[in-house]
């Protein structure tokens, strides 16, 4: 059982009476009489078929024709179906529906550079169809997967809309990732367009994207046609006659598309994360089923409205990219996108960019508030931040004295920190404050509506007062529809503890008043900036040299990022195993995977402990290198190891 945290922590924010009138969530007990907070928790975690058919009808969701039933889960919840033969675009959801006002904000975006774009509702509604024309155009059907490797920009959520809007299924990747990285993720969909940009300025040095997309699509077996964004420049940008095309001129000359006729069960994302052994998941999303459930987040979660904007500083890569979009335009509110570092040319540039946008919503890590923390609230303070009136964070655990210096000074103790967490493939949040609910300090509040989330133990008792790891019971509309081509994979990661029960890998606990908190990854995940990666793609990277023949990767508590990699490895026979091979491994982990994953620590060892079936027992080397008990060692060969870990 993972260590007791102390949670002696008071509320130190409720919202006013006039906030909470106005708020989504009241308005939503109203309609269906429902008296307090937590009756429409229990309500909707107890009857989760109305609370959802509830849902689409308080936010008006769109189905053509309606759906039949709510839930189908004659498979098991593992296989749970929703909103059976309901037609469903999640493109009509976020943008066709807003047309009856199309001058209104849909998305602001800025670039590095400084410069700012704005798209209203009808020229979203353009830029969309025309993109999905040119995609049919291409050679795109119902269906087929289309990857998407860009900078978090106007182009991006362009580029999310408009797949989704043909019935084909998208497929983001990380900007920061290597070619190996990419090239990964491409393998097995084997999507028939890539859209990527030449390159874009972080930090004011030039990415160059397009040379890590030609590396990877070689690597995978190829694509059949490339669309590049040109961000850059035309003049350097290596082009492959016969199957790249140019963004702009394909657009210019597209027919505005129509959404084509969807269904509810239609796949419309594939997002990949990482696990602890293996190759990264592929998390199958569908069109109604993510829709609606991250629309019932941005509804009473953030409380969004009409008027807000919502920027999360995230990429289309990792599930909070598709999630703002979502969250944002099903809501009927507007979006911003930011391409660039958070503190370049300055430590106040996240700050200028909400002022610059009109932010009114900002979501952010928790490691990002400690990277900001050491510049102090004043930075923040240089720019107008009276149009915010909320943070969003997600990615990994607060620390109390972060949390509180992003409230207290940054907040002026006036704007309620929004914390939620869920994941890639939940889709959505298992846990989220409320504004009814009032905030504590690093606290999650309670689990999501609709979300019959509880913390047990090793032996399945749900319990409280002490940390057990959080799970879900049955299923709910966002969640996967298993792992692309490996079902069993799937039910192995999630479902084979506890019958009928999501075993999320997540230490949780739940206070005296009916607070939840976690403490961090039950598994061997590692969660690096709020970016998880499987230590095995760490591994592979490092074992791929000739001079290493085994390899650990761990996570190690950081101050600033909350977890960095420590990398553990064992030389090959002839080879110097010194600081500099080291170092050239280290760097090797960087180009292929993303700087995000260069190790903190490398160490070499004349050993790591393994079974008698030669699996490396990272939770041992971890536990050892870490100075803590690493518990049950009878499964061990090779106890000697240990010393050379300490």
């Amino acid at each position: 059982m993972h260590e007791r945290c102390d949670l002696s922590f008071d509320i130190v924010w409720t919202a006013d009476a006039e906030r909470i009138a106005k708020s989504n969530t009241a308005r939503f007990m109203a309609e269906h009489a429902i008296d307090d907070l937590s009756e429409l928790n229990r309500r909707s975690s107890e009857d989760p078929e109305w609370f959802w058919a509830a849902c689409v009808d308080f936010l008006g969701l769109p189905f053509d024709p309606p759906y039949k039933s709510v839930r189908d889960t004659s498979r098991g919840h593992p296989w749970a179906t929703w909103f059976k033969d309901g037609g469903f675009n999640l493109s009509v959801a976020c943008v066709d529906r807003w047309l009856d006002d199309p001058d209104r904000v849909a998305v602001r975006s800025e670039k590095e550079s400084g410069e700012i774009r704005e798209l209203t509702f009808g020229g979203l509604h353009d830029k969309t169809s025309r993109l999905a024309g040119a995609l049919i155009r291409l050679g795109v059907v119902k269906g087929d997967a289309v990857a998407v490797y860009l900078p978090m920009s106007e182009e991006a959520v362009v580029a999310l809309l408009a797949v989704a809007r043909i019935g084909a299924m998208f497929i983001p990747v990380f900007s920061g990732y290597g070619a190996e990285a990419v090239a990964t993720r491409l393998e097995d969909p084997k999507p028939r367009v890539m859209i990527c940009a030449d390159g874009y300025q972080r930090r004011g040095a030039l990415v160059e994207m397009k040379e890590v997309a030609d590396s990877a699509i070689e690597a995978s077996g190829g694509i059949e046609k490339v669309l590049v964004v040109d961000y850059a420049g035309r003049d350097h940008t290596p082009m492959t006659e016969g199957r790249d095309v140019w963004w702009h001129d394909e657009m210019a000359t597209a027919e505005p598309t129509d959404a084509s006729r969807t269904f509810a069960e239609d796949p419309v994302l594939l997002a990949y994360t990482s696990g602890t052994t293996g190759r990264p998941k592929g998390a199958v999303h569908v069109q109604a089923g993510l829709t609606v459930a991250i629309a019932k987040e941005g509804a009473f979660q953030l409380e969004l409205t009409r008027d807000d904007v919502l920027m999360w500083f995230t990429d289309m890569g990792w599930i909070m990219g598709p999630w703002m979009v979502v969250a944002g335009l099903a809501n009927g509110a507007a979006i911003a996108t930011y391409d660039g570092a958070p503190d370049h040319p300055g430590p106040d540039r996240i700050w200028k960019v909400v002022d610059n946008l009109g932010i009114t919503i900002l979501g952010l890590s928790p490691t990002l508030v400690r990277a900001l923390q050491p510049h102090g609230a004043e930075q923040a303070h240089k720019h107008d931040l009276s149009r915010l009136h909320s943070f969003g964070s997600t990615g990994s655990p607060w620390n109390p004295r972060p949390w509180m210096w992003l409230f207290d000074e940054v907040g002026q103790s006036k704007r309620p920190i929004l914390n939620i967490s869920g994941g890639t493939e939940v889709g959505v949040c298992i846990l989220s404050c409320n504004i009814l609910q009032g905030l504590k300090p690093t606290s999650l509040g309670a689990p999501s509506f609709g979300m019959d989330a509880d913390v047990y133990d090793a032996q399945g008792n749900s319990i409280r007062g002490e940390v057990g790891e959080l799970v879900i019971r049955g299923s709910w509309p966002g969640m996967t529809r298993g792992f692309w081509k490996e079902p069993e994979r799937y039910i192995d990661t999630y479902w084979s503890r506890f019958e009928d029960t999501w075993v999320h890998g997540d230490w949780a606990e739940v206070d005296e008043d009916g607070f939840w908190y976690l403490h961090g990854r039950s598994d061997d995940t590692l969660n690096i900036a709020g970016k998880r990666i499987g230590p095995a793609e760490i591994e592979s990277v490092a074992v791929a040299h000739p001079a290493v023949m085994a390899a650990a990767a761990i996570g190690m508590p950081d101050e600033v990022k909350g977890e960095t990699i420590g990398l553990f490895l064992v030389g090959s026979p002839g080879f110097e195993t010194d600081e500099a091979l080291g170092d050239e491994i280290r760097e090797s982990i960087a180009g292929t995977l993303g700087k995000s994953f260069r190790p903190t620590l490398v160490r070499w060892v004349p050993d790591l402990p393994r079974t008698r079936s030669a699996k490396i027992m990272r939770r041992v080397v971890k536990a050892v290198a870490l100075g803590r008990d690493p518990g049950d060692l009878t499964s061990l060969e090779n106890p000697e190891s240990l010393d050379g870990l300490k």
